[in-house]
């Protein structure tokens, strides 16, 4: 019988880097109490949202990226200045959407432009 060998492009310290703030252990426990809650009956297959890993956001360094302060920022999120103030200390960190949109603010910063625009047309 012979090993499995696992290959791959990518080097050891690359993959230890992509995973490093990934808890296994919490993703692990998640999905058996999803398949508990299944076989007790108090979810259906359908209600068990799947989660995909979201892209790295470090906050603070986005809004300073983008020379805005913490209200401007929180202004284009649709969020509180302490809701921000609370994701750059660390004591807690953005919703799924908020994760998505400061990652394509990253990648696509005259979105900023468009969020405000969008923000101020809607205040009127």
């Amino acid at each position: 019988m012979s090993d499995h060998v696992f290959k791959s492009k990518y080097s050891l310290e690359e993959m230890e880097k992509n995973f490093k703030d990934v808890d296994f252990f919490n993703g692990i426990k998640e999905g058996l109490e999803e398949a508990l809650a299944y076989e007790k009956g108090k979810a259906s297959a359908e209600t068990i949202a799947r989660k995909r890993s979201l892209p790295d956001v470090d906050v603070k360094a986005e809004r300073e990226s983008l020379d805005m302060t913490q209200k401007a920022f929180a202004n284009v999120l649709g969020v509180s200045r302490r809701t921000v103030e609370s994701w750059e200390t660390g004591r807690s960190t953005p919703s799924p959407t908020a994760k998505n949109l400061i990652y394509l603010i990253s990648r696509k910063p005259d979105l900023v432009l468009v969020l405000q625009e969008a923000r101020h047309d809607y205040s009127i």
